[in-house]
């Protein structure tokens, strides 16, 4: 009876681990869905960043603000809030709702931070039309108007929500002269510009979006308002 129990043992023991492995596999999952998953829509190809070694003047630039940029807030703020985004991204919709809002009541109503946005748009065509129509809004000086209105009005990627059709749309509810934003998308003027940015988002160190630089450090995700502002408070603390 004792060498049976043994051999019974020996026969069973080839599935000790591989059982392990999978009770492990279904904890982990499980945290994932209680954690409510990532907080950053990632960009494809990460090892295409920047090596650490160097990040170009131009670049680096893109953390400051620059003539033609759009900033919401007092431009002598001392604290830049730089958010590299793309249209499509859920987490950079979630993070538009929850957590600018909070930004701007406090630290950038009061003078204290300024805003800008950057283009980082990888998710496909429609990432890019968006970024360009919100630049042809911005033309019109109706970027950050245009820019909420398409945060609003998400609804899958590359679905059709930001067709060409529908930018346009978009333009007219907002009362944009409409010839004048039509021949600006048609034109394509500002798909270089778009590519610029992104490119210089993943110089950077950008992986995925949203990613918010804060006085040049890297906030990653869409990540709720007392983690963004401990990085603002110690920024505003720096300065002083």
């Amino acid at each position: 009876m004792e060498n049976s129990t043994n051999e019974g043992e020996a026969k069973q023991s080839p599935f000790i681990i591989p059982g392990t492995i999978l009770l492990a596999a279904i904890i982990i999952a499980g945290a994932l869905m209680y954690s409510g998953g990532p907080k950053t829509a990632k960009a494809p190809d990460p090892n295409e960043q920047a090596a650490a070694a160097g990040v170009s003047e131009e670049a680096k630039q893109l953390l400051q603000a620059e003539a033609g940029d759009f900033v919401l807030g007092n431009p002598a703020a001392p604290v830049t809030l730089v958010e590299f985004a793309d249209f499509q991204c859920p987490f950079c919709g979630r993070f538009f709702k929850q957590t600018l809002p909070q930004i701007k009541e406090k630290y950038i109503k009061s003078g204290q931070v300024k805003f800008i946005f950057r283009d980082f748009a990888f998710l496909g065509e429609e990432s890019f039309r968006a970024a360009e129509a919100a630049r042809c809004a911005g033309e019109q000086g109706e970027f950050w108007n245009y820019h909420d209105y398409l945060y609003n009005h998400q609804s899958g990627e590359n679905k059709g929500a930001f067709s060409d059709a529908n930018l346009k749309k978009f333009a007219g509810a907002l009362g944009l002269d409409q010839e004048s934003f039509d021949a600006c998308l048609n034109s394509g003027k500002y798909r270089e510009l778009v590519e610029k940015e992104s490119s210089g988002g993943r110089a950077l160190g950008v992986s995925g979006t949203p990613t918010t630089f804060v006085n040049g450090v890297a906030v990653e995700g869409a990540v709720p308002f007392a983690e963004i502002e401990k990085e603002i408070q110690a920024a505003l603390e720096a300065g002083n």
